[in-house]
């Protein structure tokens, strides 16, 4: 399915669990206001959900005195893509991502941490496989489901103070549903995540190894991002866990039902097949 549709139908879809939401915390009043949050929150997604990302991770903007931003720009020629900004988190812990709109909006991230364990192969096989992302239009599908699944959160939490309360007073209180909508709601937006991640990050590495010219830079990367992010957590929003090349925390029992990324065993195994 095109990225774009995918798109529209997670728009869509969170458009209509606003309304669901609204309804069932507010009546008709609620419904109302489902639907003017549904409206700005999409708009915003659309133009302003890279924006939120890099600012929640506090990302700086670098310019050519950055080894970074000279990988980005070769492998960025290479690929045939006009060149991203390019910013830094100040996190230890190892990892990187792509946002944007379109390729002509498009800025790729990476960490500190991430900076300081890669040689410069690997280095190159990370920022290709975010490019590669650039390329195949995944980023706005991503930063939208972010910018979306933050806010569905936002109302599970709201849910949880003023849940199950209408403004019509001959209807009593709904503390099954605001409980519902609590549970519910985080959920939901993990499986959306779920489902647009996963199989885009096998596409991703291979698309980042043919950018890179080996995919060996990338598999070496990935194991040692992996090994490295355990050891130092990153304090990540699990609203945008899939935007990550590696998850950034673990998520044990029924949580790992709702993982974002294929197991780095699968993605290096493939990696390794592509060899031929």
């Amino acid at each position: 399915m095109p990225n774009a549709m995918k798109t529209a139908l997670l728009l869509g879809a969170m458009s209509a669990l606003f309304l669901f939401l609204g309804e069932t915390l507010g009546g008709p009043q609620g419904l109302m206001m489902g639907f003017v949050v549904a409206v700005g929150t999409n708009a915003f997604s659309y133009w302003f959900s890279d924006k939120m990302v890099l600012a929640m991770y506090r990302a700086k903007q670098v310019g050519p005195e950055s080894e970074l931003y000279h990988t980005v720009q070769r492998l960025s020629q290479r690929a045939g893509l006009p060149m991203p900004k390019v910013y830094i988190i100040p996190d230890a812990s190892p990892n990187a991502f792509a946002t944007g709109r379109n390729p002509s909006h498009a800025a790729v991230a990476a960490t500190e941490g991430i900076l300081r364990i890669l040689t410069t192969e690997e280095l190159e096989g990370v920022v290709a496989h975010e490019l590669a992302h650039v390329k195949h239009r995944d980023i706005l599908t991503s930063s939208v489901a972010a910018t979306l699944a933050a806010a569905i959160m936002m109302l599970a939490r709201f849910a949880m103070f003023f849940g199950g309360r209408r403004s019509d007073d001959r209807e009593g209180g709904n503390p099954i549903a605001a409980i519902a909508t609590m549970i519910l709601a985080p959920i939901a937006a993990m499986l959306i995540q779920a489902a647009i991640s996963r199989s885009r990050e096998f596409a991703a590495d291979a698309g980042g190894a043919a950018i890179a010219g080996s995919p060996m830079g990338l598999v070496s990367a990935l194991r040692k991002i992996e090994g490295a992010s355990r050891a130092i957590p990153m304090d990540a929003s699990p609203a945008t866990a899939h935007m990550f090349i590696i998850k950034p925390f673990s998520m044990g029992g029924i949580g790992s039902l709702f993982s974002t990324h294929p197991p780095t065993e699968q993605r290096v195994a493939a990696l390794l097949e592509s060899r031929g």
